[in-house]
């Protein structure tokens, strides 16, 4: 697992300005955008304004506030998008096993189709 955060990964990036991004929405601790590769009618990802590495570390060193903030940006999002009766699918892949590409903690919210069993658990 990554141990320390890198401030040049794409979505530290996004945060500085320095690249574009087809922002949803955001609010003082989290930004939502599209996906550039879209999996799904509905596939936007959330990513906190802080630098946490992954799910853990942004659950174990986020504030109160940080923490609060993301998850109602991200129920916004379900009600924004209409995707909140029919259902959606959140995300979040963790370190080199989890197939993390991005070392900044995110989710991808994906919705607007049946999105089929992720895991085949017969396998």
């Amino acid at each position: 697992m990554v141990s320390s955060y890198d401030e040049n990964n794409i979505f530290a990036k996004i945060l500085r300005s320095e690249i574009d991004c087809k922002k949803i929405n955001e609010n003082d601790y989290a930004l939502a955008f599209l996906d550039i590769n879209q999996q799904a009618p509905v596939h936007i990802l959330i990513i906190p304004k802080n630098p946490y590495i992954n799910f853990y570390d942004f659950n174990k060193n986020a504030s109160s506030a940080e923490i609060l903030g993301f998850w109602e940006l991200l129920n916004s999002l379900i009600d924004d998008q209409g995707i909140k009766d029919n259902g959606f699918r959140i995300i979040s892949n963790s370190g080199k096993d989890g197939n993390q590409d991005v070392p900044h903690f995110h989710l991808h919210l994906l919705g607007g189709k049946n999105l089929g069993q992720m895991i085949n658990l017969r396998s």
